[in-house]
């Protein structure tokens, strides 16, 4: 699983999908505010919708003029913002859309220049401002603000999902939604400036993620979450080339729905440990439960391969999640919403299993992890 596949990573809204597809580059890292000390998430995404329906136009699905006529979404979107801070203030997201004549794109690596906006393998820059009057408008799905961003990446552990994204399944477009994970522990260094406020981003403490989501539409139920800082509670130190990863869906086989799955990847100074896909089914419910109360997501899962046992539990505050806004390829919002947040916190228990039982190897402390849950 731990394997890079720039391929994977690279342009794929071709066939059916570039007339009724959708796929985003996802980006999530820390800033440090110098004077302040205060710190802050933030996420800029990349986002394709339907790139055979437009051209030179730029259709907006929730505008009325384009819903009266029943045409669909076709545009890129720039997506950039901050998740809300330890007190659940200040979540911010902000929209730039473009025509997709404006979109210039290589092949592998890849390569995106969008007027202001740059994406690369190893650097992503951009500029996006949306005023209050823009907001206001439905079909911009956005808030009102501006962010500014140059931000070197380096992406060191992937997460890939084998042959269920292979050229095979790729070809058919077999899965409703593909996702593959090339820098599910990433490094990032440079600045952004959100409302006239710089932070400085360094590698060490930029608790970076990258991934990749593309298909016919938004699988439900979803959730991920990833995290590059965890602690050791045998050495109390912090480890420097750990990385959880869990992103669980019930994918659709060319229109038919499969068993819930979950694809878990820790790597754990350097070593990695590889669940694949565990289906709750074969274990008792708890080994896969989601619960929301009033204050928290919380997610716990216990799964095992071969040779070791991995316990998990992950929780955000409702008030550090926020729902990102999006359109369907149909044009319609998302009919449940998607929350994220950068705060999760939790645990891992590893365990190195045999026939003589479990002997535990590490507790981990996880912290700043990037949440995603869909109902």
């Amino acid at each position: 699983m731990n394997q890079s596949d720039l391929n994977k990573n690279s342009y794929m809204l071709r066939g059916s999908l570039a007339r009724k597809g959708y796929m985003r580059w996802f980006h999530s890292f820390t800033g440090v505010e110098a004077q302040t000390g205060e710190t802050r998430t933030f996420f800029v995404e990349f986002f394709i919708i339907n790139p055979g329906l437009g051209g030179e136009q730029l259709i907006l699905g929730q505008h009325p003029y384009f819903k009266k006529r029943g045409m669909r979404p076709s545009y890129v979107m720039i997506k950039a913002g901050a998740y809300p801070d330890e007190n659940g203030e200040g979540g911010r997201q902000l929209h730039a859309f473009y025509p997709i004549a404006s979109l210039k794109v290589t092949g592998s690596p890849m390569v995106i220049q969008l007027e202001d906006c740059f994406y690369s393998e190893n650097r992503i820059s951009g500029f996006v401002e949306v005023t209050p009057s823009e907001a206001r408008h439905r079909s911009f799905m956005s808030d009102a603000g501006w962010m500014e961003w140059d931000v070197e990446v380096h992406k060191a552990v992937a997460c890939n999902t084998g042959l269920l994204s292979g050229s095979f399944f790729r070809l058919i477009n077999g899965l409703e939604n593909f996702w593959h994970g090339e820098g599910i522990r990433s490094f990032f260094r440079g600045t952004v400036t959100l409302d006239d406020i710089t932070y400085q981003v360094s590698p060490d403490t930029s608790c970076g993620y990258a991934d990749k989501h593309w298909g016919r539409s938004f699988v439900r139920p979803l959730f991920q979450f990833a995290s590059g800082r965890l602690t050791s509670s045998r050495t109390e130190r912090e480890l420097k080339h750990s990385v959880l990863a869990v992103n669980g869906c019930c994918p659709r086989f060319l229109f038919f729905p499969l068993r819930r799955r979950l694809m878990i990847q820790l790597t754990y100074m350097g070593e990695d440990y590889e669940f694949g896909f565990v289906r709750p089914f074969l274990f008792s419910r708890q080994n896969w439960e989601v619960k929301e109360t009033n204050r928290r997501f919380i997610w716990h899962i216990t799964a095992r391969n071969k040779t070791a046992v991995i316990k998990i539990s992950c929780s955000c505050t409702r008030e550090q999640m926020m729902r990102l806004r999006y359109e369907t390829p149909e044009g319609r919002r998302l009919d449940s919403p998607l929350w994220a947040g950068g705060a999760g916190i939790g645990s891992i228990q590893l365990y190195h299993r045999s026939k003589e039982g479990k002997e535990l190897i590490d507790t981990l402390k996880m912290e700043n992890a990037v949440c995603r849950w869909r109902q």
